[in-house]
């Protein structure tokens, strides 16, 4: 049909010149809703010029829907040239598009925000009064960014697009399909680009994300850093770690569609630090109102995704607040219910590799080291008799091999505002917890739940998760476990990345 003719909207796109709906949509002279309306008038004088009639029911405003909600993305291009930025090259997109101010602008909205957030620019044809391909387009591009042509590559799936960069001494890639483009890509910039390992979602940095401070009551608010839109999901990190600990997760969230807030516990960096230790307990942390504020920021329900200490509070809320929790993920940290006949601290003291936890209990002069000969120490457990968790360590131990130097740069300046004092009282309430926990021995955790266990953590060892889903139940009267996703033995490292790609049905239902 006439409809469905490239042909005939080309020819159609032709005819109306730089004065035509599209010529004025793409340099920003009407937006996306005035377009569709010029071009479909254009498009039935055509058709009615050339005797064809239009289908019954055309419409342009369907067929760009339709445009609009089709997933176009060329993720192994997308990916190559984010393969291409982590090798030290700039990345720049140069599109024609329109101003978006139709039903589905969010979805541009979106697209615009990935893009600049991962490359060093996009450079939209209807902000700057050009299009391609007009060579003024692409000496603008050069221009921002600070190249000459022949330090240049353009890819371009529409050969009169790159003809005039062609002619300017640009090299140039006709995309006909994505691996012959890869293969080209891949020998003018000697970098592996086929066969290539998926790449790290890259980090946020502390000045790229959006800051906020929540009074959890008077003189106490917590700090949080905020990015982008959607059903919500809270980061609790644990010990000794911060909101940063989260760098990978919160854009790679983001970017799945979720609102993502990383909460910086309380007694961390910006957060308040009280001294007092019973400002720590499970209790007050988890207290709708007091530690885990979320409606003071307008949040009736969230996702929590907590580890370590941060996992203990995710179940915690999943017990004793579940209204507030759409759904949970522990990350190593098991659940468990509390046997109040059980004497935790004796029950602590019969596994060494808790032993640290008893040395906690005191004060502690010195606690920072960059984690080089740790390992083993924690396999002995004997931290109390040694007289301390660092007794024989250097003072400036050997650079770490688990942190680039400005990461750990990052969490020692985070430590030095406030100190450990906060973060250690976590532990000192042992017993305070297990009696709280105790209260709510015989329920089940009913919400959608995850855990995550990594077999090299020698302390939240997986084993710790068995039998979990006796007490991590589907839903209420339900199958037992029938809805608790499982996730065990990963490799070390890996649970801290563990949600890098996940995608909204997979964190909104966390189902199997």
């Amino acid at each position: 049909s006439v409809s469905s003719s490239s042909d005939f909207f080309q020819k159609v796109i032709q005819n109306g010149g730089l004065e035509g709906p599209f010529s004025r949509g793409m340099t920003g002279r009407i937006g996306l809703t005035q377009l569709i309306a010029e071009f479909e008038k254009d498009c039935k004088e055509a058709a009615a010029a050339s005797g064809k009639p239009l289908p019954e029911g055309f419409s342009m405003a369907q067929i760009f829907e339709e445009m609009a909600t089709s997933d176009t993305w060329n993720a192994p291009i997308l990916q190559a040239a984010l393969t291409l930025k982590n090798h030290g090259f700039r990345i720049a997109v140069l599109t024609n598009n329109w101003v978006d101010d139709s039903p589905h602008r969010h979805r541009t909205g979106l697209a615009l925000c990935l893009l600049r957030r991962y490359f060093d620019g996009v450079i939209e044809s209807c902000r700057i009064g050009l299009q391609k391909p007009d060579p003024k387009i692409y000496e603008y591009a050069l221009d921002q960014l600070k190249a000459k042509p022949e330090e240049v590559i353009f890819l371009d799936d529409i050969g009169a697009n790159l003809k005039p960069a062609r002619a300017m001494g640009i090299a140039t890639i006709l995309v006909r399909d994505t691996d012959s483009a890869l293969k080209e890509l891949q020998h003018l910039t000697g970098v592996q680009l086929l066969n290539q390992e998926e790449n790290v979602p890259p980090a946020c940095e502390p000045d790229s994300v959006a800051h906020g401070y929540v009074t959890i009551k008077p003189q106490t608010k917590l700090h949080f850093v905020e990015m982008g839109s959607g059903p919500v999901v809270c980061l609790c990190h644990g010990f000794p770690e911060s909101w940063f600990s989260w760098r990978y997760q919160i854009p790679a969230l983001a970017d799945a569609g979720f609102r993502v807030i990383a909460l910086e516990m309380k007694g961390y960096g910006d957060s308040t630090a009280p001294a007092a230790v019973e400002e720590y307990s499970q209790e007050e942390i988890c207290k709708v109102g007091h530690g885990i504020k979320i409606d003071c920021i307008g949040i009736s329900q969230a996702t929590f995704v907590g580890h370590d200490w941060g996992g203990a509070t995710v179940w915690g809320m999943a017990l004793f607040y579940p209204e507030r929790v759409r759904a949970v993920a522990g990350l190593n940290t098991p659940y468990r219910p509390a046997d109040p006949e059980v004497d935790i601290m004796k029950l602590t003291e019969s596994h060494p590799v808790f032993d640290y936890q008893l040395y906690f209990q005191e004060p502690v002069s010195r606690t920072c080291a960059s984690g080089t000969g740790l390992h083993g120490r924690f396999h002995a457990g004997h931290f109390c008799a040694a007289g301390g968790l660092l007794v024989g360590l250097p003072e400036n131990p050997p650079p770490s091999s688990l942190l680039p130097p400005p990461v750990l740069q990052y969490y020692v300046e985070q430590y030095q505002k406030s100190g450990f004092r906060g973060p250690l009282n976590w532990y000192r309430n042992l017993r305070e917890n297990w009696r709280w926990n105790a209260t709510a021995r015989d329920r089940k955790i009913h919400v959608p739940a995850l855990m995550v266990t990594a077999g090299k953590d020698i302390v939240l060892h997986p084993k710790m998760s068995e039998r979990m889903e006796e007490w991590v139940s589907g839903r209420a009267g339900g199958p037992v476990g029938q809805r608790l996703c499982w996730q065990r033995e990963l490799a070390c490292g890996s649970a801290t990345r563990i949600f890098g790609l996940s995608s909204r049905a997979q964190l909104q239902g966390l189902s199997c």
